[in-house]
């Protein structure tokens, strides 16, 4: 199994940034994406960012691009999504996923088979 642990949310003026981070254990090799989802209240979850975990593929959320920057640290085993000019629409829950190597491109929840418990994001007006 692979045990993700999130961190970093909190409460941010609009136009304010957050950074967050996911450190991953266990079986870490069996890693191939590690991303970042999002669910809002009474809205389903969102792709937001995902990362090969070689680092050769980055794929974001078209609505984000511009926005939010993920990026990997693998000696640490970590995951880190950099969001930029917050908005109160980007108000929701986010969570880490991973996904194994059968996985089709990382950009749908159905890629993943871990996930962590979430990190509350909240963006005031």
């Amino acid at each position: 199994q692979v045990q993700l642990a999130e961190s970093g949310g909190g409460l941010v003026q609009a136009g304010g940034s957050l950074r967050l981070s996911c450190a991953a254990s266990g079986r870490i090799l069996e890693i191939y994406y590690m991303g970042w989802f999002r669910q809002a209240p009474g809205k389903e979850r969102e792709f937001v960012a995902t990362v090969h975990w070689t680092g050769r593929d980055i794929y974001y959320a078209d609505s984000l691009k511009g926005r939010f920057t993920i990026s990997r640290d693998s000696a640490k085993n970590m995951v880190h999504l950099q969001m930029n000019s917050l908005k109160p629409e980007d108000t929701a829950v986010y969570y880490c996923a991973t996904a194994p190597a059968w996985a089709r491109d990382g950009m749908s929840d159905n890629d993943y088979n871990y996930w962590g418990q979430g990190t509350q994001v909240t963006v005031s007006s």
